[in-house]
């Protein structure tokens, strides 16, 4: 099993992320960095005709933020580079 694929079953499991593991899991899963404004970092990703913005909350994902990530994974098919 890849970092990837480990990091992702914890997060669905848990529902918790560092801020750092969650911006790299959804890059891993297509997402991309359009911009940064403040503590706002949006992202966008081909398949999904809605915006991803995160922001930290201190050195963690904020969980809502976790959930909504979790959910348009699931609802859109994304794969990742571990699948």
């Amino acid at each position: 099993m890849t970092r990837i694929a480990k990091l992702y079953a914890q997060i669905r499991q848990n529902r918790r992320a560092s801020f750092a593991d969650l911006q790299w899991l959804a890059e891993a899963f297509g997402f991309e960095l359009k911009r940064v404004a403040g503590s706002h970092h949006v992202y966008r990703h081909p398949a999904v005709p809605v915006i991803l913005n995160l922001q930290p909350q201190g050195k963690e994902a904020k969980p809502y933020q976790v959930r909504e990530f979790l959910d348009m994974v699931e609802k859109y098919g994304l794969k990742s580079d571990f699948e």
